[in-house]
């Protein structure tokens, strides 16, 4: 697919209180490249691809991510330290002062739409100060044609100040930096940071509310693949887990690698038109498909460049090194963005005690419990003051762009499970023979032949001969695997140290009991039942 020309479409900033702006309309993505090499805000790379570092902040900002509390969210939204209230009044007086800095400079516009299934498309203008800003715009979400440019309408606005900074005081903000979404003025407001991510997320924050509540559409951050016989795989899995490449296979089309949709109807459709890979450590032996999506019209963000090479190793600036990239530079992809008749979901963990099994089957109600806890494993040097792993949740494998109250989404999992018949499996990617420090990283070329003999079928129903229940998470782990040595397949064996094994194990289960214990008043009795049974002695 090649990149859309330019349209002359014109019109006014006016409208959104931006004034005496100059406005450069649906620039290409070469034009935009341009424009930051002139502007000396980026650089080239031996293989033609742009360069660009985010400044200040290099990740997204949890703790600086508002909601505007009004009539449309008030009673709806799950309110706390992941969904801040914002007041409509501060709201607006921001926005004033956002679209006044703008106002009189070089402004960046770009028409473009989320959601691949028309049925569910959300219009969407960009207004952006930086050109890679709008460049990343292009890349990650859905592009228009020329002729649907003629009449768009945009249905939400981005506005994206990274040079802007909020007065706390003045400003209701907790610092400089901010991220808002205000659901009845349709407009998703950031400033005072240069992270690209914070663009995307702001959408998909957005349509996790949306699609829900307006739409009854299951939303979900995971990757998707389908399958020659159109079967489709769902991959969830938090940040280092293995999401993106596992679904990047060059055996089945990439429905997409972040953010997709569920319909009534039985469709999986992706809400975006690229991807945004880490690319830590990245080689061309390890994920090809991504290293070679790296090109030009992919924008690398915070890396290390040597005499025009990347150094995918150094992580001097920060270990969230990143590419964005229109899923067209992925050969292997499903056109359009849409797959049916979901087989298969994968929850991906990269459990850094080295208890959990390799793989193991869930029941719907596991399924729930393991979805609301979103667990993974910190590993020691990965933060200041981790030692050892320690674990990590986060809800629905996604909690901060999860408006709604975790419990709601696991409901529309288990009802999709059971009207659907997919099969759930648990993966661990992380360690086997011990904990981090001790045991080692479980081979890649195992979990994709765990995950082959899934896809292929070869796994089979539930029985005794075929899986074992495993004694503290009680659930179902098969005894042999096409591809995988049997010992891989049960942790414990793994250890050689039943009493460290069971002690570390137990330690694990109580993490996750003392994670429920906030969702317990929100989920049913049939969630409830899905974690560990059994307690540390």
């Amino acid at each position: 697919m090649e990149p859309l020309y330019p349209t002359t479409k014109t019109f006014s900033l006016k409208h959104y209180g931006i004034k005496d702006a100059t406005m450069r309309y649906q620039l290409s993505p070469k034009e935009l490249q341009e424009e930051v090499l002139q502007k000396g805000q980026g650089q080239l790379t031996k293989s033609g691809t742009l360069a660009i570092n985010t400044g200040e902040f290099t990740g997204r900002s949890p703790m600086d991510r508002f909601i505007v509390k009004d009539h449309i969210t008030k009673d709806k939204i799950w309110w706390g330290a992941i969904n801040i209230p914002f007041e409509p009044d501060a709201f607006d007086a921001l926005y004033d002062k956002v679209t006044a800095y703008l106002s009189g400079k070089e402004i960046f516009v770009r028409d473009s739409y989320a959601c691949a299934d028309p049925e569910y498309r959300l219009n969407i203008r960009v207004i952006n100060e930086y050109p890679w800003s709008n460049m990343f715009a292009y890349n990650m979400f859905l592009r228009p044609t020329n002729e649907e440019l003629k009449d768009f309408d945009p249905e939400w606005i981005v506005v994206n100040a990274p040079g802007f900074m909020a007065d706390p005081k003045v400003d209701g903000t907790r610092q400089h930096n901010f991220a808002i979404l205000n659901f009845d003025r349709k407009i998703a407001l950031i400033g005072g940071t240069g992270y690209t991510g914070e663009i995307k997320k702001g959408i998909f924050s957005a349509l996790n509310f949306i699609l829900p509540v307006e739409k009854d559409c299951f939303p979900m951050h995971c990757s998707a693949n389908i399958g020659e016989e159109g079967d489709t795989a769902i991959f969830f899995g938090l940040s280092g887990t293995g999401k993106t490449t596992l679904s990047t296979d060059p055996n089945r089309k990439l429905i997409g690698d972040d953010e997709h949709g569920w319909t009534k109807e039985n469709t999986i459709f992706n809400f975006e038109g690229g991807c945004y890979a880490k690319v830590i450590d990245l080689s061309a032996e390890k994920e090809p498909e991504i290293y070679g999506a790296i090109k030009e019209g992919a924008i690398l963000e915070n890396v290390i460049i040597k005499d025009g090479e990347v150094d995918y190793a150094d992580t001097s600036i920060t270990q969230n090194t990143r590419v964005s990239y229109p899923i067209y530079h992925i050969e292997n992809i499903q056109t359009p963005s849409i797959g049916k008749n979901p087989k298969n979901i994968f929850f991906l963990t990269a459990d850094a005690f080295g208890v959990m099994p390799p793989i193991s089957k869930l029941t719907p109600s596991q399924a729930a419990y393991h979805f609301i806890s979103g667990y993974t494993a910190k590993v020691a040097g990965t933060e200041a003051g981790v030692v050892e792993p320690q674990p990590s949740f986060s809800a629905c494998f996604g909690a901060p762009f999860m408006p709604l109250h975790p419990a709601e989404y696991a409901e529309m999992l288990v009802k999709k499970m059971k009207d659907t018949g997919v099969n759930v499996w648990l993966v661990n990617t992380g360690w086997t023979g011990g904990p981090y420090g001790v045991g080692t990283r479980i081979k890649l070329k195992y979990t994709r032949a765990m995950i082959q003999a899934v896809l292929n079928g070869d796994l089979g129903l539930y029985s005794y001969d075929d899986y074992h229940i495993h004694s503290v998470f009680g659930v179902a782990q098969p005894r042999r695997c096409p591809g995988v040595p049997d010992s891989v397949l049960s942790p414990r064996a793994t250890w050689n140290n039943d009493e460290a094994y069971y002690t570390t194990a137990f330690k694990l289960t109580n993490a996750f009991r003392e994670n429920f214990k906030k969702f317990e008043s929100y989920a049913n009795e049939e969630i409830r039942r899905g974690g560990p049974q059994r307690y540390s002695f």
